[in-house]
């Protein structure tokens, strides 16, 4: 064998070694991202026994989760500010045991004083320490896969978060109706599931050595700057603010999918807690489905026109859902939750990887991923007090169709924005896939 050949030989394997630490990296990411939320949005799938348990009314549960989105808003700003600076590894094992840590106590029924405290801290350990830390890391290490490696964040999470939804409905089904526990007692039983698991997984990951503990890593975590002197250079970016309208527009669809259980228990579909929480967690399987499917056809065709895509039709789906209490076919009811499931995680697992096309420098990377996030995910502050309200003044139903009403038309007007961008990245820069 020639020199060249060998040479040739070691390159290659180099570069496969560095691909496969770089997806090892972006499954450590999957697993803290897929255990560290679902704690805070059980709602979704115990809407009703949380109601009951916890002994408060939908617009006090709103009024939680309007609080949370609102320490989101807060720390998603500094969020990004602190993982330019400090190893994701820290920020993210210190975010999964704190919040862990809060869902111990979350599971001894505190008062509603209590819920709100915890609520907050959730707020700040998931959103402060976390968030802006796992979309800079995965955007680092992700190169030319943008969308691939976006899509299996999302997805990944999703088989994740289904994996635990799955087990938990169980145990909660067992509980609940099986041992004739009540509903109380299984509900605490899948909080406490949750919360050791996060406090497990935090530990765990603390003696995982940081693969980009050096080099310009370091160096950039160490850079100073000003940071109005960034946000400036951030603004004058047209793209960056299409994608934040996109992101706006297509969170507040994933929202949407949060009040399924309890429009499945009380919009005439006559479901029990059981049947409309197993629908509900039937659906977050569709995550790895939309996510990395969406992820795998963005860098296949184009990001931009696969999401126009969902968007359109998740609209048309949730015009639907609004429609399908007339229908009383409990079969197609399954089968539009479940299509709506796969729009929505295609959109979430896609429109963080349009950060890529925006040419933002990679040192204030972490500063344009909170930027993005205060603005694209403030429906977190006023969705929760919107749902409420509809719910708490429109009984049954019709609150919930009201809701998903506007919802679609976000959906719309995303997918308008998502045009926009792809008309100026054709004219101005080519097409970007």
């Amino acid at each position: 064998m020639s020199d060249s050949d060998v040479s040739q030989a070691i390159a290659v394997g180099g570069a496969q070694s560095t691909r496969a630490q770089r997806y090892v990296q972006l499954m450590l990411l999957v697993v803290a991202a897929g255990a560290i939320y679902p704690i805070l949005y059980l709602r979704q799938v115990y809407q009703t026994t949380m109601l009951e348990v916890f002994a408060i009314n939908d617009s006090q549960l709103g009024y939680l989760y309007s609080s949370l989105g609102t320490l989101f808003l807060v720390s998603y700003l500094p969020s990004g500010w602190l993982a330019d600076r400090i190893a994701p590894r820290f920020l993210i094992c210190f975010s999964l045991i704190a919040t862990g840590a809060l869902g111990v106590w979350y599971a001894t029924v505190p008062s509603y004083p209590m819920l709100m405290v915890i609520y907050c801290g959730w707020g700040i350990t998931t959103g402060l320490t976390f968030w802006a830390a796992v979309i800079k890391r995965v955007n680092m290490i992700a190169h030319d896969e943008q969308g691939r490696f976006f899509g299996f964040l999302d997805g990944g999470r999703g088989l994740i978060e289904a994996l635990l939804a799955t087990i938990a409905i169980s145990l909660f089904a067992y509980v609940a109706n099986t041992r004739g526990e009540g509903v109380a007692t299984g509900f605490k039983l899948v909080v406490h599931m949750y919360a050791f698991i996060c406090i497990g997984l935090g530990v765990l990951l603390a003696l995982v050595k940081d693969p980009e503990s050096h080099g310009s890593g370091t160096a950039k975590r160490k850079r100073g700057g000003n940071v109005l002197t960034d946000l400036k250079q951030l603004a004058s970016i047209p793209e960056l603010w299409l994608v934040t309208a996109i992101v706006f527009c297509g969170y507040q669809v994933f929202w949407a999918t949060y009040s399924f259980s309890a429009y499945l228990q009380e919009g005439g579909f006559g479901l029990s807690a059981v049947a409309a929480g197993t629908i509900t967690t039937l659906k977050l399987w569709m995550r790895p489905v939309g996510g990395i499917g969406g992820g795998f056809l963005g860098d296949r065709f184009s990001k931009v026109d696969i999401l126009v895509f969902a968007l359109v039709f998740a609209a048309l789906s949730l015009v639907t859902l609004i429609v399908s209490p007339g229908f009383h076919n409990n079969v197609s009811l399954v089968f539009l939750v479940l299509f709506i499931g796969v729009l929505t995680y295609a959109i979430r697992g896609l429109y963080w990887a349009l950060l890529d096309d925006c040419n933002v420098p990679p040192h204030i990377a972490g500063l344009a991923i909170g930027l993005i996030s205060v603005l694209g995910y403030s429906p977190d502050a006023f969705l929760p007090l919107l749902n409420g309200y509809l719910t708490q003044n429109f009984p049954g139903a019709l609150g919930y169709q009201i809701y998903f009403g506007y919802v679609a038309c976000m959906a719309l007007l995303g997918a308008v924005a998502a045009l926009v961008l792809r008309s100026r990245l054709n004219n101005g820069q080519g097409v970007k896939k």
